[in-house]
């Protein structure tokens, strides 16, 4: 099958386009055959060699897909040969044909595209677990986002209004500020012509606000954590910069500040946290009030452009490979 390999950690020019043979599905596991994988940036710092627990090259980098079942493997009854699914995984993705765990595969919802379903398991699950399980949102609170006309940001943004909360949405350059504003944010800040800890301050009357969603890193993570208003909480789920920055443990014991970091891998093998962000995404799925929002789709052989795409903050919602 074809399939992208990292063949060392670096730069883009470590993603090769191969053959290589099918993978067989053991005891609890699903063969998936692949019609879209969602790009995340995870892929980029499990390429640069900075995504902490990651594969070791050589190794194909991908962590969602949809498509239908191949095979099921033994032990497995939820899953038939030619159902249509979606499904995380730990890495594989880019290819024609991948295995994943049964508990990681999720039935495709009917009428939904094998695009849309490959933007929906990492976008919506991590802005669902940021907004509600680790940020505890409730109604007139004022959320902001950052990144918010990336993946998770244009996700984090539509579950965000339906909670009734106030959204401040960060984005580099008014036409994607224009795409957040029509999905529901409240205040657009361009980040490369304004300096967004001014603008929160001056929205919320210098008192702050009460939820921050935060995969940058850097200064942004400092200034961040100071736009928080007394009880508010910093939810950190990626570290695009690759610039760790550590809280004043006196700022967040003064301030009655909390910092809580989110990796979605993990959370997802808490069944009762999956179970309530499940029931709440799928239900808001069928009835059509959040819609995945896909940027770019790209051949297989493409991988580089796409990882270009995220690396350089040029593509709006996600990025989809198609093998």
């Amino acid at each position: 099958m074809r399939a992208v390999e990292v063949s060392a950690f670096g730069g883009t020019d470590k993603l090769e386009l191969v053959d290589v043979e099918s993978p067989v599905a053991g005891p609890g596991q699903v063969l998936i055959d692949v019609e879209a994988c969602g790009v995340n940036y995870a892929d980029i710092m499990m390429r640069r060699g900075l995504y902490g627990g990651g594969p070791a090259p050589r190794f194909i980098p991908g962590l969602e897909v949809a498509g239908t079942v191949a095979r099921a493997g033994d032990g497995v009854t939820k899953f038939v040969p030619g159902q249509r699914v979606m499904a995380l995984v730990s890495h594989g993705g880019y290819a024609e044909q991948v295995v994943a765990s049964s508990a990681g595969v999720m039935p495709r919802p009917e009428g939904m595209s094998a695009q849309s379903a490959a933007a929906f398991p990492v976008n919506y699950f991590t802005a669902d677990f940021a907004l509600h399980f680790a940020g505890n949102v409730k109604p007139g609170q004022t959320v902001l986002i950052h990144a918010a006309a990336g993946g998770v940001g244009t996700a984090a943004v539509q579950l965000a209004k339906i909670a009734g909360a106030r959204v401040i949405a960060t984005a580099s350059s008014s036409e994607k500020l224009e795409r957040v504003r029509a999905l529901g944010a409240d205040i657009c800040i361009d980040y490369t012509k304004e300096d967004f800890l001014a603008v929160v301050r001056d929205a919320t009357d210098g008192e702050g606000v009460e939820l921050v969603l935060e995969s940058v890193g850097g200064d942004v993570f400092d200034k961040s954590l100071a736009a928080l208003r007394s009880l508010g909480r910093l939810v950190v789920f990626g570290i695009a910069s690759a610039d760790v920055r550590r809280p004043d443990p006196r700022e967040l014991l003064f301030r009655n500040l909390w910092v809580i970091g989110l990796h979605l891998g993990m959370l997802m093998l808490q069944p009762d946290v999956v179970e309530q962000a499940s029931e709440r995404l799928f239900g808001l799925l069928a009835t059509g009030r959040i819609v995945p929002q896909i940027g770019h789709v790209l051949g297989l052989e493409e991988a580089v452009r796409a990882h270009t795409l995220l690396g350089e903050r040029s593509n709006y919602g996600k990025v989809i490979l198609e093998p």
